[in-house]
């Protein structure tokens, strides 16, 4: 049996269903960078069996989305190696390719063989496993928001909604609507065959209240295959939106006066013993640790906005009666409070954190409401008390620009503590600089209204 043989047996079912009776050409060796881009090499199937290891220099984390690159006085700027080995059981298909490609999520290590704690990946799992020293296993279900937009190859013209079935654009106000669903209705066809391929699961998909705007519903299940899955969907849905003339974005707020995307997260924490929902009682009522959980995002969460909203567009989205929360408020079944309690049995108590732009890197975004919740496990402080009304009168009480964000994110010694100095310094190096690089932007609005008039 040669080499190729021996590794292509480990992979999972849905990769092997899909190479049966052909010949793997390509293999794409990839991670992700602080924005959640893909980074890494593609190499022959050939070449990919005959090695065990990889690398990438460690420069990939300092880079901005602009392209620029951050300056962080601990780290040299001698991009020494990251060893990159393949972890199989992410391994999928690139069924858009025109050859037969196989896409494998790589961990990363220093070369002492030490987890490098800037990789986004790793932080998420140095989360879980804060958890499970404590006997508990989180369990998210996160959605997924995006726009279907028209082709835009001028960044100074604004987005615009698709074109549809019928030869009319995309209609907002829709929500639910399955003649919205209908308009792009090819695409959605391929986003589900392209998940069939790479072996995902898809809970549901459905018109959102914007033009053009779908979200997509994923399982529940272990943190970190489920960051995988959303890292793998965000370019299994940008091939989909291609083959048929669109964009898909995933930006938070592509389109003025529409509602912004979200990642909205479930959580839920289970003894890892017995497998019990630690937020329900035998009896099916609820747990001090369920509040201490609200308690711990409410206290935290304002300190993670930079990770869950990282770019100026970020901010839009938060806007009252805009389908997005502006404060930390929790309540049950009530959709403008950001921590919202779903309706559910006892063993599915849950808390979703709708704080979450769609453009945070999905690694960084679950590691960051993880860590809130198991903060408050280990402070034990009871939440607020419950809000009941409409949350959006309310007075904000979270970060409304990406600069105030940053500093907050750099005040706060529990979560610098909790993710992790070296991150920490990383991200904010590279978030400030991005911050920096905006603020030399002259915008259409600064044009139109002070250019005469001031």
């Amino acid at each position: 049996m040669s080499a190729a043989d021996d590794w292509q047996e480990v992979l999972p079912e849905a990769a092997q269903a899909y190479l049966e009776g052909r010949r793997l050409d390509e293999v794409e060796c990839i991670v992700a960078d602080i924005a959640g881009v893909a980074r890494g090499k593609a190499m022959p199937a050939s070449k990919f069996a005959k090695q065990t290891q990889f690398y990438l220099p460690n420069s990939i984390f300092l880079q901005t989305i602009t392209g620029d690159w951050a300056d962080v006085e601990e780290m040299p700027y001698t991009e020494p190696d990251m060893v990159l080995t393949p972890d199989f059981s992410t391994a999928t298909a690139a069924p858009w390719t025109a050859d037969y490609t196989i896409q494998v999520i790589h961990d990363i290590h220093d070369q002492t063989g030490a987890p490098v704690p800037i990789a986004p990946r790793n932080v998420l799992r140095h989360i879980c496993e804060l958890y499970a020293a404590e006997g508990l296993t989180p369990i998210v279900a996160p959605e997924m928001e995006f726009y279907l937009v028209a082709p835009n190859i001028d960044p100074a013209q604004e987005v615009m909604p698709p074109m549809g079935r019928t030869g009319r654009r995309a209609a907002a106000r829709q929500a639910y609507s399955m003649s919205a669903v209908d308009e792009y209705g090819p695409v959605i066809d391929d986003i589900y065959d392209f998940a069939e391929a790479q072996g995902f699961e898809i809970d549901g998909i459905l018109q959102e209240g914007g033009a053009g705007q779908v979200e997509l519903n994923m399982r529940h299940g272990d943190p970190i295959r489920l960051a995988d899955e959303i890292f793998f969907f965000k370019r299994l849905i940008r091939e989909a939106a291609l083959r048929h003339n669109c964009y898909a974005t995933f930006m938070a707020k592509p389109i003025q006066n529409e509602p912004g995307s979200a990642m909205h997260i479930h959580h839920s924490v289970v003894d890892s013993k017995t497998g019990q929902n630690i937020f329900s009682t035998p009896d099916g009522g609820e747990t001090p640790e369920f509040l201490h959980f609200i308690a711990g995002m409410q206290r935290h969460l304002p300190s993670v906005i930079a990770l869950m909203a990282p770019y100026v567009n970020s901010y839009r989205r938060y806007v009252p009666d805009f389908a997005a929360p502006i404060n930390l408020a929790w309540g049950r079944d009530n959709r403008t409070t950001g921590l919202r309690v779903p309706i559910s049995g006892p063993e599915a108590r849950r808390v979703e954190n709708r704080l979450a732009g769609m453009d945070c890197n999905p690694y960084l975004g679950i590691a960051a409401s993880l860590a809130c919740g198991y903060l408050g496990l280990k402070e034990k402080v009871p939440p607020e008390n419950e809000y009941t009304g409409d949350a959006y009168s309310r007075m904000a009480d979270i970060p409304n620009t990406f600069g105030e964000a940053l500093a907050v994110f750099e005040r706060s010694e529990a979560v610098q503590r909790i993710l992790g100095r070296e991150f920490c310094r990383v991200y904010q190096a590279v978030k400030a600089l991005e911050y920096k690089e905006f603020l030399q932007v002259i915008s259409p609005w600064e044009r139109e209204h002070l250019l005469l008039n001031v």
